[in-house]
């Protein structure tokens, strides 16, 4: 028998108190109202924990606290009851906790060493502080020590030690000369982190008698300094070079614990020549990316903001020629306690439920102990309400003697962390703070929003009543807020009246009156029109309006969404805009603007201004720029700049620009500063405190601008707290556990002045009272740590230097990190419109539970299976995604006659939450896709046999199969089609009866229950009579092809050309392409266009040594190309050719034979005179080969003198069927693409139809490059090629 596990009644009441929704009050920001309202002390400002005061100076120990009523304060000093009255140098400040210690009038600051606390009390209960440790700070002196001079060789390792006295807090050290000159530092000496002075090897310029290290105590400002050290350096020769030795840390391992959040700083410096280089490692991992820095040339490894994940062994590595050495150093992060939830303050009713909650996380993890009014909780007054079970104090029927301030106290080794929170119970009888009979108006159609802000404990419940004896409002017209806020989403002039809002709880009830008022909207009746208008021309723009009686309307006219320009001519009438004498400025967009209290409506229209008549010929300039600036009348905040105009070179100058540089921040960077009419020289310039003015002035006409002029005197202003604080504040969380506070940071004249630094501030809206503060460096990011998820904070950013602080800032809100989603989306459901389209509907999750911002819902879907098929396939699945608070959506591009899979999931700027359940639903039957194949085989002189292949989408369940046919006769005109309906189940047919040797045209097609598919369709040919002329052809029982064909496609490569040919059948005048690529390679297809009908094509551009593939096609036949083809280029030759132009032998053989053919000329001229005959002429007309020399059929012409017309026309392509000319060679078409360009480098040439000549004539002989001669003996073809 089983036994029964039995929970405490205990542990049962506390799971189930725990799973109740718990609200506590919420107070409102009204200050008569929390004037009045009773609350515990509050800590609202204190000296930090480990506090380090001046010992020169009184010590102020901070306590600030408020409460109602005002608390009083006590302390303890060292755990015991500190009397302030019994010392005459110790006083507290008037109404406050904050205790100054007289150390300026003989008190010693060592005197007040110890642990201070301090305890704000009222009759709700006792708040503490933290535990103040005040030390005062110490600089001592140098201890005397007799320093003997370092003698070093050269080349070797040197240490020269600090060892600064200890001091409080440590100093910061640095080395100097006897000149106050910071010895400079290298890879090869550098500083370490102990203050020593490192050298990896000594050098002769080491040498020197004044290595002095100083101690910086700045707590103090105070510098000590240590005796100087000498170090001579002796040289040997040689110098012995060495493999690194690291001078720190010693040995081959190390530890370190730091603490999480701190900067943790991992040192190696090596000794060795030449000079060590440091590289480091993390073992098992990655060095964390953005925290990482590298500092003392990479000597020091510096990582910051350290947490538990950087726990691991680091590796340093000491190289340099002669070899490497390594350390690990193996870090541990610790952890001080940290908040996960802190716990807050509570404002209860008699009788509610409530729970403080105190959770810390550490490393070592933190214990949590409670504390009420400052007692241990264990020896604190009995509370029946209250249960404390570990982290969380629970609270149930609570009354008002249960009021009192908790502390939670959670500590490791490491340090600890002490919150307070109060319990405040109120019973307080219902009060409306929205003022008495206040008037409401609203524009017709707009929504309106009726305040009724309230406050009661326990929390009163709201009515809304309309009129003087109206009824209780309800219903869709209406939204009920939960800050007694009455919505009306549409307002209507029946809207208008007087409405009461009632609070009542168990302590009484009160109203209030507000009153509404609708207003007609603000129309723009006649809006502004488009105008062009000729210069000096006038232009009016019209804007006339119709407007609520009871508003008071504003006209306000804009160009290009600016103020109009301060001149005369723009002339602003009740309902129009007119522009006198209008110029080429005054191009632009004019806005009329009409505004209400309660509206704002707006038109725009066009001016174009156009060239007006020419006029006689002026010649305009821009003006020449001023000069002799003066700067004079200097104040703090402001400076006289007076100047003398240039020349206006015929347009007068219309107004003056000044800019001003600022050396200090920004040297050679000109800024605006303000620009003055025309008529004015001199200028009464603002200033801001620290910079370094200089100021310049430019000269404006309607021409253009001048030149600047030259710069004016410098001027320095002083320095002066900022003016500003920094813009674009934001907070943003970026986990969900922190506030990453960021803002613009104040460019460097903002400043006025040095030392510019921010104090952030922030808290949690609505929950904390009092600011959390923090000052930084002039840096541009604050993270806070340990948020709750997702709550709006009030966060500000307040700019200060050395000489104070900016004004007060403004408050933005922001937003803790995200987490996310906790639930997912409920109660889907889908609705199938039709076979590929379907709705899908689902509840929206609550919006706690989103923990972000909302940014709509994903929806997963997926087919599961095809119903006509049973066959499961790879799950493919789809995400939809719709933005904002959406519920439902539409599902397209659904496969029909399938079953699918769904779930929402709801989607926030951190991610995805859970899914919903899987919902199942199904498509119904759709139309069928076209059959996968349809064939014809089997042609006789009267039947064809088709085959078919069912459809690859059927869509639903295949009812049967259409086929329809019908001739085509020679001019393709089409005869009566037949019908034939075909059983589902069927995939061939025989068609019979059919007209011998006739073209017919099939169109075939599937059918479901819903309808008929798409159609294939396909064409064949029964074949001829025996007694015709035509046979047919081997293998006669295969349809004769249905489209002409490409085959035998051929290549010829050579290194960055190919030549294609092909075989074509079918109809004349095809239009081919070629398509080609690298083989393999999964790019698309490269395509040419062959010119005219012609069966081959070169393709060039291509790359030597690398294989391709090739295919050729016909345009207008969809699908119809040849089988691939795959050919590879020869290999690039450039590095072996040799240019034969440039060799010595070429160019004297160039030279003779030069010479010889001028000896010759000069001898035929000779003979010539002497009416002697050319014997080699006589010769050739003896005996003339007709074959050599042919003779032109149209003029009779030899070929040897034909002019240069005879022999473009003798170029033109032979017809088909021709003879090959009888000198073999091939003449040049017009098109580009001819062969005879590219015939010498493949083997082989090609005739005028593609073929090649090669094949019957033999190959033809490339020309000899030099170190590449061919072998082969040319043909006679060939030799009379090379000829000829």
């Amino acid at each position: 028998m089983m036994k029964k596990m039995s929970i405490p009644t205990s542990k049962t009441s506390l799971v189930l108190f725990l799973c109740q929704i718990i609200s506590a009050l919420e107070v409102p920001l009204d200050s008569k109202l929390l004037e009045e309202l009773s609350q515990p002390p509050t800590i609202t400002q204190q000296s930090p924990k480990d506090y380090i005061v001046d010992p020169r100076e009184n010590i102020v120990i901070q306590c600030e606290a408020k409460g109602k009523p005002p608390p009083s304060f006590s302390w303890t000093r060292n755990g015991t009851h500190f009397d302030i009255d019994k010392d005459a140098q110790v006083t507290m400040k008037p109404n406050s906790g904050t205790l100054v210690i007289n150390i300026m009038n003989g008190g010693k600051a060592e005197a007040y060493e110890g642990v201070y606390q301090c305890t704000a009390r009222n009759e709700r209960g006792a708040a503490i502080s933290n535990n103040i440790v005040i030390r005062p700070s110490r600089s001592p002196l140098w201890t005397k020590e007799k320093l003997e001079p370092n003698h070093v060789r050269e080349g070797d390792s040197l240490v020269l030690h600090c060892r600064p006295p200890v001091g409080l807090p440590p100093p910061i050290i640095f080395w100097m000369d006897n000149a106050f000159q910071r010895l400079p530092q290298s890879e090869r000496v550098s500083q370490g982190l102990n203050g020593d002075l490192y050298f990896s090897n000594v050098q002769p310029e080491d040498t020197r008698e004044d290595y002095i290290c100083y101690a910086r105590f700045n707590h103090t400002q105070t510098i000590q300094q240590k005796q100087p050290i000498s170090v001579k350096v002796f040289s040997t020769k040689p110098v012995t070079e060495r493999q690194p030795v690291l001078l720190t840390p010693t040995g081959s391992t190390s530890t370190k614990v730091e603490l999480r959040g701190n900067v943790l700083l991992l040192e190696c410096i090596a000794a060795g020549l030449p000079t060590p280089v440091i590289r480091w490692i993390k073992e098992g991992g990655e060095l964390p990316a953005n925290r990482t820095f590298f500092e003392n040339f990479k000597k020091t490894l510096k990582i910051i903001d350290v947490s538990e994940a950087d726990s691991g062994n680091y590796k340093c590595t000491a190289r340099n020629t002669l070899g490497s050495v390594h350390h690990v150093i193996s870090v541990t992060v610790k952890a001080a306690p940290y908040w996960i939830t802190a716990p807050r303050n509570l404002v209860l009713s008699p009788g509610e439920d409530g729970t403080l909650i105190c959770r810390a996380n550490g490393n070592p993890k933190p214990s949590i102990s409670w504390l009420a009014n400052g007692v241990p909780i264990a020896i604190a007054p009995e509370d029946p309400s209250r249960k404390v079970d570990g982290d969380t104090i629970i609270f149930s029927h609570v009354q008002e003697r249960s009021s009192a301030v908790y502390q939670c106290n959670a500590s490791n080794e490491y340090g600890y962390l002490l919150a307070n929170a109060f319990v405040n119970v109120l019973a307080e009888p219902p009060r409306i703070l929205t003022p008495a009979n206040k008037l409401y108006q609203v524009i017709a159609d707009s929504p309106a929003l009726l305040d009724c802000a309230y406050f009661g404990s326990p929390k009163p419940e709201i009515e809304w009543f309309k009129g003087v004896k109206g009824s209780i409002l309800r219903g869709n017209e209406y939204v009920f807020h939960d800050n007694g806020t009455l919505e009306i989403p549409v307002a209507q002039k029946n809207s208008a009246g007087t409405y009461t809002c009632v609070a009542r709880n168990e302590l009484g009830k009160i109203q209030n009156e507000v009153h509404l008022e609708i207003k007609d909207p603000t129309m723009i009746i006649k809006q502004p029109e488009y105008k062009v208008i000729q210069r000096y021309g006038q232009a009016s723009f019209e804007c006339i309006i119709k407007h609520d009686s009871t508003l008071l309307p504003t006209v306000t006219w804009l160009k290009d969404n600016d103020e109009l320009p301060d001149d005369e001519r723009f002339l602003v009438g009740k309902d129009n805009l007119t522009i006198m004498n209008v110029t080429d400025k005054d191009d632009g967009t004019y806005t009329c603007i009409v505004n209400t209290t309660l509206d704002s409506v707006s038109a725009s229209a066009v001016l174009t201004v156009v060239a007006a008549p020419p006029t006689p010929a002026i010649i305009y300039a821009r003006p020449n720029p001023p000069f002799d600036l003066e700067l004079t009348g200097q104040l703090e905040r402001s400076v006289e700049l007076s100047w003398i105009p240039g020349d206006e070179n015929n347009s007068p100058i219309t107004n003056f620009v000044i800019e001003y540089e600022d050396a200090l921040h920004e040297p050679g960077v000109w800024h605006y500063q303000t620009e003055v009419p025309g008529t004015q020289t001199t200028v009464q310039l603002k200033l801001s405190p620290y910079v370094n003015y200089s100021f310049r002035v430019i000269a404006v006409n309607k021409i253009g601008r001048s030149q600047p002029s030259e710069p004016s005197e410098q001027y320095l202003t002083k320095s002066a707290s900022p003016d500003e604080n920094p813009a674009n504040v934001q907070g943003i969380g970026s986990e969900p556990d922190n506030l990453v506070i960021t803002w613009e940071p104040l460019k460097g004249f903002q400043s006025n002045g040095p030392g510019l630094q921010y104090k952030v501030s922030w808290r949690q809206k609505d929950v904390d009272d009092e600011w959390t503060s923090v000052i930084v460096a002039n840096v541009s990011k604050y993270i806070v740590s340990g948020t709750p998820t997702f709550v709006p904070y009030e966060v500000k950013v307040q700019a200060l230097n050395d000489l104070g602080y900016a004004p007060e800032p403004s408050e933005v809100i922001g937003h803790s990190g995200e987490d996310l989603p906790m639930v997912a989306p409920g109660n889907v459901q889908v609705h199938v419109i039709n076979s590929t389209l379907a709705k899908v509907h689902w509840d929206p999750v609550p919006l706690k539970t989103v923990r972000g911002h909302l940014q709509g819902y994903k929806v997963y879907y997926w087919k599961v299976q095809s119903l006509s098929r049973r066959s499961r396939r790879h799950v493919e699945k789809k995400i939809l995604t719709f933005r904002g608070n959406k519920t439902f959506g539409m599902l397209p591009g659904l496969e029909p006659y399938s079953s699918y899979k769904l779930n929402v999931r709801v989607v926030n700027g951190k991610g995805e939450g859970p899914a919903s359940p899987d919902k199942v639903f199904k498509t119904p039957e759709g139309v069928p896709s076209s059959p996968s194949f349809l064939k014809i085989t089997n042609p006789t002189l009267d039947s064809l046999t088709l085959e078919w292949g069912s459809p690859t989408h059927p869509n639903g369940v295949l009812t049967s199969y259409t086929l329809k046919f019908q001739p085509i006769n020679n001019t393709h005109e089409l005869g009566p089609l037949v019908e034939i309906r075909i059983p589902a189940n069927e995939s061939s047919l025989i068609l019979k009866n059919l007209n011998y040797s006739t073209r017919y045209k099939f169109y075939f097609n599937a059918q479901t229950s819903v309808g008929s598919g798409s159609q294939i369709t396909e064409e064949a040919v029964t074949i001829m009579d025996e007694a015709g002329i035509l046979h047919p052809a081997v293998g006669a029982g295969k349809v004769q092809p249905l489209y002409p064909r490409i085959r035998n496609v051929t290549t010829a490569a050579a290194e960055t050309y190919a030549n294609i040919s092909w075989e074509y059948e079918g109809p004349d005048h095809a239009n081919f392409y070629v398509e080609y690529g690298v083989a393999g390679s999964k790019e698309d297809w490269k395509k040419e266009i062959v010119n005219g009908s012609r069966s081959f094509f070169v393709l060039k551009g291509l790359t030597p040594g690398t294989a391709y593939k090739v295919r050729v096609g016909a345009e207008g036949l969809s699908g119809f190309r040849s089988a691939e083809d795959v050919f590879e280029t020869g290999p690039a030759m450039a590095s072996r050719q040799v240019d034969i132009a440039t060799q010595g032998w070429f160019i004297g053989l160039m030279c003779a034979v030069a010479l010889l053919i001028l000896i010759l000329l000069i001898v035929c001229f000779i003979r010539r005179n002497k009416g002697g005959k050319y014997p080699v002429k006589e010769k050739e007309d003896a005996h003339a080969d007709p074959e050599i020399q042919p003779m032109k059929e149209d003029d009779g012409t030899f070929g040897e003198y034909r002019s240069l017309e005879s022999d473009a026309e003798d170029h033109k392509p032979l017809k088909k069927g021709s003879r090959t000319p009888s000198d073999r060679t091939v003449k040049k078409e017009d098109s580009d693409d001819s062969l005879v360009d590219y015939g010498e480098g493949v083997n082989g040439q090609f005739n005028e139809d593609g073929s090649f000549i090669g094949q019957y004539s033999g190959k033809k002989e490339k020309e000899p490059a030099e170190g590449n001669e061919s072998s082969e003996a040319p043909s006679p073809v060939n030799a009379m090629n090379s000829f000829v």
